[in-house]
């Protein structure tokens, strides 16, 4: 265990000891949880916030940090057992849709993390243009979703008007960069890479431009064997995840520059407060009347209905099914 983390953890136990809140929990050694994730900040902010602040040593957690690629890799992950838990973008909706994993938290709705960027010498002043292009972008991704509704609102199908580079997102950028390709599809903080390398490349549109009819929510899942035997862990990650959240939200400035600072330091400080931006936050009591209201199921279900069109789901698991909001409800009161 890394000084950071053992200092957080010894913290949390003092501060819990001296309130009296969580003390059995914390009575016994700290839960090991193994928690895959994405790096980048619609995914992880809320993560490192409460590492930092001891949000989930608080809680009597120990989460062991296990980076991916893309959010794929880590659900084949979990399910191969390598991985306990994870926090991801639209694939929260793909991989619980054929009974693979239990859905318990949201972290936000990618509001325009998801975005469009072509070439300045391409043509393409309209999404329009992009028939009979080229587009690169990560298949079954948050940036393929978002790049889905960008094509049918222009009228355009898949593989018909549209050709469809499936990569890796650093290959993805790397393919726009190069000029193999006029147009990308990806996520933030990639778009930093393509301003600094392409002067000339202009973002032809986010995912803001769908919303609300079709957001994009990221959050957590969890294996179902995992969530069925530990709901103790869940709830305290809950709990850790509320405390993080609604740092993050009421202290804002100091929260992303830390962020910046100790976990993108690769990112400038002005293009961290914009990827932030990107992201819609709610405070946990926001969050807590779109579970109840049904709100959070239907996002969900609207980017299941893709991945079982696209993906070719047979007999889907509905979001009202494999997204389980009790455990937030019951710790977040109205």
């Amino acid at each position: 265990m890394n000084p950071q983390r053992r200092t957080l953890l010894k913290t949390g136990a003092l501060a819990a000891a001296m309130t009296g809140i969580g003390m059995p929990w914390l009575a016994r050694a700290a839960q090991k949880v193994r928690v895959g994730y994405l790096h980048t900040p619609a995914v992880d902010g809320q993560i490192w916030t409460g590492l930092e602040t001891g949000a989930f040593a608080t809680q009597g957690l120990d989460l062991e940090m296990i980076k991916f690629t893309t959010g794929l890799e880590l659900f084949q992950a979990m399910i191969g057992g390598s991985l306990d838990m994870l926090s991801t973008g639209a694939v929260v909706s793909n991989f619980p849709a054929r009974g693979q994993g239990k859905v318990f938290l949201l972290n936000n709705v990618e509001y325009a993390t998801a975005q469009l960027w072509v070439r300045g010498d391409a043509g393409i002043r309209g999404a329009a243009d992009l028939k009979g292009k080229k587009i690169s972008t990560t298949a079954g991704t948050t940036a393929h979703v978002f790049l889905d509704r960008v094509l049918k609102g222009a009228g355009l199908q898949e593989g018909k008007d549209v050709q469809i580079v499936n990569q890796r997102m650093t290959e993805a950028v790397t393919s726009f960069i190069s000029g193999a390709v006029p147009a990308v599809a990806l996520w933030v903080p990639f778009d930093v890479t393509i301003k600094q390398k392409v002067p000339d490349a202009r973002k032809l549109v986010d995912a803001s431009a769908f919303y609300p009819e079709a957001a994009i929510v990221g959050g957590w899942a969890a294996r179902n064997d995992y969530y069925e035997q530990n709901p103790q862990v869940i709830q305290a990650l809950i709990k850790g995840w509320v405390q993080a959240n609604d740092h993050l939200l009421a202290h804002t400035d100091e929260a992303v520059a830390v962020l910046q600072q100790k976990h993108y330091p690769q990112v400038p400080l002005a293009d961290m407060k914009d990827q932030f931006k990107a992201s819609k936050y709610f405070t946990s009591a926001e969050w807590r009347a779109k579970y109840a209201d049904g709100t959070v199921t239907k996002w969900l279900q609207q980017v299941t209905d893709f991945f079982v069109q696209t993906a070719n789901i047979a007999n889907p698991v509905p979001a009202a099914t494999y997204f389980d909001p009790k455990p937030y409800l019951d710790i977040v009161k109205a």
